[in-house]
């Protein structure tokens, strides 16, 4: 039997559906970024990263470059192997109290990715609950659900951030039922919020724990970085809360936090975390840098946000298609797969600028845009190219254009 024949026809599939994607071999030069170098069919380039989620791009900052190259001069790369047969590495216990301390619980627990920790976490939490009812937020992002429906629990999705809707399955599940509330603070896709202090309030109403996915707000929001639950002051009504190191904290790595008998729970129970190596020495300390540095900096989170506000108004006053979005993330809508992807693919060849296409099934069908994410180190000139590129992307692909505002005339 010809076994190849079933997988040229999943990728012929992609081909025709016009979802196959192609990733830009990209080359990033400390103390540059957003500056990168692409190295292109036809040669090396110079290009500017427009979609990077290493927001605040620590990812370059001598404190955790420098943190980094000092541990593994010292001790070494690797971490010799799972921690329940290889120990745990000083540099993680230090991580874990970092981010143990940022968001105000009695404990956290590393993962090797923010997937890995939501994947494992909600389903390992679900399952140690009997009885449990997980519901679960329609916008989830994919390792949630994975995780919930690794739990093997009854689950129910209420629609997007409507509390009348979760309301009423939270009635309908009873007082007595073990129930389980998984939602993100920050939706990556459409920069829109939760509302975590409504959720609360219904989790302490009708008896629900609560897990809340911050990978996307962690070192952003908050006085110190801890994200929409510090920002918006339910840090301490959340019973879960997780987050990653590879965005705003520039590294590698997923975490829970929360009370000590959960997170001990989780690290008996889980198999994501009990067979699998990890994290090393360097990229611990690396991360425990940049966790730090942001909890006393606020510049970058300042910075950040001028730029991000600055990107909106420009993109908005040349009539581009910039959808509402009350966060850093600015969702330029297309509605067409081919049309996202030609889009790209001509600001990277022609203008320099890379942007990757966000189409089915990272969003649905017939909503495809340019997720476009600002860093404190995009400068107006940087922006100015930006808008000037767009606007001759979408002239030259005949894409509509709304209105320009005043603030353009």
């Amino acid at each position: 039997m010809d076994y190849s024949k079933f997988f040229s026809a999943a990728l012929n599939r992609l081909h025709d559906e016009r979802r196959y994607r192609v990733f830009a071999d990209l080359e990033r030069i400390a103390g540059r970024f957003p500056h990168a170098v692409w190295h292109s069919p036809k040669g090396q380039r110079n290009v500017v990263i427009w979609c990077s989620n290493d927001y605040l791009g620590m990812g370059q900052h001598p404190k955790v470059v420098g943190a980094m190259v000092e541990t593994a001069t010292r001790v070494g790369t690797g971490a010799g192997g799972t921690r329940n047969i290889a120990g745990t590495h000083h540099p993680l216990v230090q991580l874990e109290a970092e981010l143990a301390d940022l968001h105000g619980k009695e404990a956290s627990l590393l993962f090797t990715s923010g997937y890995v920790s939501n994947q494992t976490g909600i389903a390992t939490i679900a399952k140690l609950i009997p009885n449990c009812l997980i519901l679960s937020d329609a916008l989830n992002h994919n390792s949630m659900i994975e995780g919930v429906r690794q739990a093997g629990c009854d689950r129910q999705i209420f629609r997007h951030s409507d509390m009348a809707h979760l309301e009423e399955l939270l009635i309908a599940a009873g007082p007595d039922r073990p129930k389980l509330i998984a939602c993100e603070s920050l939706y990556s896709m459409d920069g829109d919020i939760a509302p975590l202090a409504r959720i609360c309030d219904l989790a302490e109403k009708y008896g629900a724990m609560t897990y809340v996915d911050e990978v996307h707000a962690v070192g952003m929001y908050g006085p110190r970085g801890g994200g929409i639950a510090e920002r918006d002051g339910v840090m301490h009504r959340i019973d879960v809360l997780e987050g990653t190191l590879a965005k705003a904290f520039g590294c590698l790595g997923g975490y829970i936090a929360g009370k000590a008998d959960i997170i001990d729970a989780v690290r008996s129970y889980a198999p994501g975390f009990i067979f699998t190596t990890a994290l090393p020495p360097a990229i611990c300390s690396a991360a425990t840098a940049a966790i730090r540095h942001l909890k006393n900096s606020a510049w970058e989170r300042e910075r950040h946000q001028d730029r991000a506000a600055r990107v909106k108004a420009i993109l908005n006053a040349a009539g581009l298609p910039v959808m509402s979005s009350e966060t850093h993330i600015v969702p330029l809508f297309v509605g067409d797969p081919e049309n996202c992807k030609r889009a790209s693919d001509i600001l990277l060849e022609e203008h320099g600028i890379y942007i990757q296409p966000i189409n089915y099934p990272t969003v649905a069908k017939g909503t495809e845009r340019l997720r476009i994410t600002p860093s404190p180190y995009h400068d107006d000139g940087l922006i100015d190219h930006l808008a000037e590129a767009l606007l001759q992307v979408w002239e030259r692909l005949g894409l509509p254009l709304k209105q320009k505002s005043l603030a353009a005339e």
